[in-house]
């Protein structure tokens, strides 16, 4: 990345690209194009010229991205923690108003996330992962997702009968299957398409349900004049579904 500064003198120059480029001046390589023209009396007649050059890495260019999204969504003091991983970069976002910005349920914090891993990723074909969180969201979230699958894994058990939760990406559908995977009695698969996929708990414990079907419903009994007893499966159908009473904030759809 290269960019000329001009200014009254090379030091403001220099501290110019500083932060265009949100970088340490020392980081940055400067070629003095030309120093400042003063008159007679002192007077600058010609700023100095300076050609800045840089290469971010890419934790920094994803980083950079960020902090510039958010600052144009009005948050001021952005700042952003990079911890260098493996194959990538986890940044840790904060500042004022960041985290009443980044969606209800995370879909903000998961875009930006996508956006930058694509502007950071253009410099070559080497895939570098970039994750985002903001205040700790990420594993209060996870937190919530574990007592979900809990929750209904413990009903399923109870009923019988199998749950369906909301479409979660990918990322969230694993942090279900994994807890569901140390429950006995139950287990959970995914079904249905991208960003629509689900996961669907079931109990492994076969057991048959009482009452039948007919083309009409289900098959209810009389029992003398004005009596109706409804078969057991009716009544366990009528019964409201654990998910109703969770709340809109346990769920969410997050691409990783």
């Amino acid at each position: 990345m290269k960019k000329v500064f001009t200014a009254e003198s090379v030091e403001l120059a220099k501290e110019m690209a500083a932060k265009e480029f949100d970088a340490a001046v020392e980081d940055i390589e400067f070629t003095v194009l030309r120093e400042p023209k003063k008159s007679l009396f002192g007077k600058v007649k010609e700023d100095a010229e300076v050609e800045a050059s840089y290469e971010a890495s890419k934790a920094k260019l994803a980083a950079a991205y960020i902090k510039n999204v958010f600052e144009k969504m009005g948050c001021e003091n952005v700042s952003i923690e990079i911890t260098e991983l493996d194959n990538g970069a986890s940044l840790e976002i904060s500042g004022d108003g960041v985290e009443q910005s980044i969606g209800k349920r995370g879909e903000v914090l998961d875009s930006l996330q996508y956006l930058a891993s694509l502007v950071c990723n253009r410099i070559d074909r080497e895939y570098y992962r970039i994750s985002t969180d903001c205040n700790g969201f990420r594993e209060r979230r996870k937190a919530q997702l574990e007592g979900l699958a809990r929750k209904i894994a413990n009903t399923v058990k109870r009923t019988g009968k199998s749950s369906s939760l909301e479409p979660m990406n990918p990322y969230e559908r694993r942090i279900i299957h994994s807890v569901i995977t140390d429950i006995d009695g139950v287990s959970s698969h995914s079904k249905g398409e991208e960003p629509y996929r689900r996961v669907i708990i079931t109990s492994t414990d076969k057991r048959p349900h009482r009452g039948g079907y007919n083309k009409r419903g289900p098959r209810k009994e009389k029992m003398g004049k004005g009596y109706d007893i409804v078969s057991s499966f009716e009544k366990e159908y009528k019964k409201p579904k654990p998910e109703d009473s969770l709340g809109s904030g346990l769920y969410t759809k997050i691409d990783i």
